[in-house]
């Protein structure tokens, strides 16, 4: 009688040259060189040499921040470097090529019809632009929405991947202003604090670098939401999306049309709806992030009680504190070999935790079982290392024990009357980082894997 395997087998299928993954990342790597040096070319074009030069060096202030901002957002459960890099790239490159080329044509076009230069730059500006640019940034989490499902479980991951594509953006957008507004100043010989480019600057780096990354977050929620449906819910994963790219068009429409309010009308938008607008999305974003941690601490017991982790372990992972402990005593303990162990086994029962509460929900997809026992099994090869930082972890990060009343100790001194005041910390206590001897807890008969090593009957 033939029996079923336990994992599904690998079928090979012939595939076309163009289905390879080498094909696929050279073609992209190539469109995205291509637009690079073809944007490079049009704003050199624009504002010159020195005033390229110039704008680049004024652009590039505010980019390491925000970068580290949204890799803060995404310690919980951090995706790969290379989503990253393809969104930066993206932003920098193809949409502000995008832009650039389809604001220059429907401006021209609207002014040719209307014979009005000035309507059509101010309709450009409100209308188009925020159209064109929230659409091109838009089309890169799209992609990765639908290529790198795996990588884009929640809210926090389009936050992160929509706010790097707007920074790229900003970063090249940025040039072009501030280059122009030196061309400017070089003309009328304008310098220090009254000049274009010191007005510029402050407008775009120090007041709103936030500003590009804050109109496209909102698409990110919205596919953020849509990756946490159900797939019974296809018309809402297909609405969700399109909500937060209408809403990012809008709030793009009203900051680009706030000089049209008077003297005063860019402050007012500035005070009364970006900044708080801005406060409202990072504690959303924060929020999250507090919800992930909680997941994280509900799911991984399951693989305590079958023998994968130890009960110190879902409290440790579930606290960003407790992780950071976690990784300096590995680094002090066993070099850097032991806190890139730390943070790989960290990161894998995070998304351990993750494919389980899918799994529960019916979302995992149908390698949910493969992609469990790998991650179970990386989690099994670094234990050794990780697990006697995680353990420091918990007892350094650990709340203190609760006062106990005296009417416990009817007997006074120092013990009660069942046994002595202060309990002893559950966890085994503290050993040197390589002589603890691995250990091997029972499994329940419940649970469909079993650790390898031996176990007690």
């Amino acid at each position: 009688m033939a029996t079923c395997p336990p994992y599904p087998t690998h079928v090979h299928r012939h595939t076309h040259w163009w289905q390879r993954t080498w094909v696929r990342y050279g073609a992209l790597i190539t469109l995205l060189a291509l637009s690079g040096l073809v944007i490079l070319a049009l704003v050199r074009e624009q504002t010159g040499t020195q005033g390229f030069l110039v704008g680049l060096g004024l652009a590039v202030l505010p980019v390491p921040l925000l970068m580290a901002a949204f890799r803060w957002l995404d310690r919980v459960d951090p995706g790969p470097w290379r989503n990253l890099l393809f969104c930066f790239a993206w932003g920098a490159c193809a949409a502000a090529l995008i832009a650039i080329v389809a604001n220059s044509f429907a401006t021209r076009w609207i002014a040719t019809a209307t014979a009005d230069p000035a309507s059509a730059d101010t309709l450009g500006a409100t209308v188009i632009a925020p159209v064109v640019e929230e659409s091109a940034k838009a089309a890169a989490v799209l992609l990765v929405f639908l290529f790198r499902r795996r990588d884009f479980t929640g809210i926090v991951d389009g936050v992160v991947v929509a706010g790097v594509t707007a920074t790229g953006f900003a970063f090249t957008e940025n040039i072009l202003y501030l280059g122009t507004a030196f061309g400017t100043d070089q003309l009328t010989g304008d310098s220090g604090i009254a000049s274009v480019t010191a007005a510029t600057f402050f407008v775009r780096v120090v007041m709103s670098p936030f500003a590009h990354p804050l109109f496209t977050v909102l698409t990110g929620i919205g596919f953020g939401i849509a990756a946490l449906s159900t797939g019974r819910h296809r018309l809402r994963r297909a609405l969700l999306p399109l909500a937060g790219l209408l809403l990012a068009m809008g709030m793009h429409a009203l900051w680009n049309g706030s000089a049209a309010f008077g003297e005063y009308g860019f402050f007012a938008v500035y005070a009364a709806f970006m900044v708080p607008s801005f406060g409202l999305l990072t504690w959303l974003v924060i929020w999250t992030r507090q919800r992930e941690l909680g997941t994280v601490r509900a799911e991984l017991p399951a693989y305590v009680m079958a023998g994968w982790l130890t009960p110190a372990e879902p409290y440790a992972l579930g606290s960003m504190r407790a992780r950071r402990i976690a990784r300096q005593y590995a680094r002090r303990h066993a070099g850097k070999e032991g806190a890139r162990a730390v943070a790989r086994y960290q990161a894998c029962a995070t998304s351990v935790a993750f494919l389980r509460q899918r799994g529960r929900r019916g979302r995992a997809g149908a390698d949910f079982a493969v992609r469990e026992r790998a991650l179970l099994d990386v989690l099994w090869h670094l234990r050794d290392l990780a697990r006697p930082a995680l353990d420091h972890a918990a007892r350094a990060t650990a709340p203190p024990p609760a006062p106990v009343p005296p009417w416990a100790y009817p007997y006074g001194g120092t013990h009660s009357a069942y046994g002595p005041r202060t309990a002893p910390w559950p966890y085994a206590p503290e050993a040197p980082y390589a002589a603890q001897a691995p250990h091997y807890p029972y499994v329940p008969p419940y649970h469909p894997y079993a650790p390898p090593g031996p176990q007690r009957p």
